[in-house]
């Protein structure tokens, strides 16, 4: 049974692709953190006219279990460590057909399969020539990659189970290298006492960002812009205000007589 306490959202677009991609934007996500339930694909029409809006409910996967307790004995025995080996050795098949497919030469290993507040989650990491072109601009190509795998997959894995993909741990290294960054903007923020807007990132880095700086006592972060050009502002929390000064009565010092 399904947590209803996870966190929902409605939104529309042109397209498919563009409804989801607003509530990514919305979420601050990235589409494997989430589920999508298509629920208008949306028409041209004529000249506008009997067009209509695609549709989509986006849900944040949870951090607790989609079964209930009846289910939980059943699952416990599907996540016994050889069935787990036989899923991520499926993915990690499927992956390097993937690429054989784009004639993209490759090694694909299983770096972890890892069970955590109820998700199990295969790490693949790939190895190759020209890697760049797999992990694209700030990484979306890789995304898109990842996304296109758990999609492949969908009917072989259960709902609480995913693939993440990496390239020669591209994505621990552009963690840290983000979490440099924030720390180097609110640095200067705080000294200069004025806002730093940082270049466009996809909505998994901003949240890199937020996370980082999210119990600093000097700055505040939020994300502003649409689409591509979503970025994030990082400002300098607002100072107490100065306690007044207790009035002094009586003659000034040294006036005494």
């Amino acid at each position: 049974m399904a947590n209803e306490n996870r966190e929902s959202i409605e939104s529309h677009g042109r397209t498919v692709d563009e409804a989801i991609q607003s509530a990514l934007d919305e979420l601050g996500v990235t589409r494997d953190d989430v589920d999508v339930e298509v629920l208008a694909e949306g028409r041209a029409g004529v000249f506008g006219v009997g067009s209509q809006e695609a549709r989509v409910r986006v849900t944040l996967l949870g951090d607790e279990d989609d079964y209930d307790e009846e289910e939980e004995e059943d699952y416990e025995d599907e996540e016994q460590p050889g069935v787990s080996d036989q899923k991520a050795e499926l993915a990690r098949d499927t992956l390097e057909q993937m690429l054989d497919l784009l004639e993209f030469p490759n090694v694909v290993t299983v770096r972890a399969v890892e069970r955590e507040a109820g998700t199990t989650n295969i790490h693949l990491d790939v190895t190759g020539d020209d890697v760049g072109l797999l992990i694209g601009r700030h990484g979306e190509t890789l995304a898109s990659l990842q996304f296109v795998l758990n999609a492949c997959l969908s009917k072989e894995l259960a709902r609480s189970s995913r693939v993440i993909v990496d390239v020669e741990h591209y994505r621990d290294r552009r963690e840290q290298s983000l979490r440099g960054i924030a720390m180097r903007a609110a640095d200067r923020v705080r000294r200069e006492r004025r806002a730093l807007t940082l270049q466009p990132m996809p909505p998994n880095e901003r949240r890199v960002i937020h996370l980082t700086l999210q119990s600093s006592p000097w700055v505040t972060t939020e994300s502003t812009g649409e689409g591509a050009e979503r970025r994030v502002v990082i400002s300098p929390k607002q100072a107490a205000p100065p306690t007044p000064r207790r009035p002094s009565y009586g003659y000034p010092r040294g006036m005494r007589g």
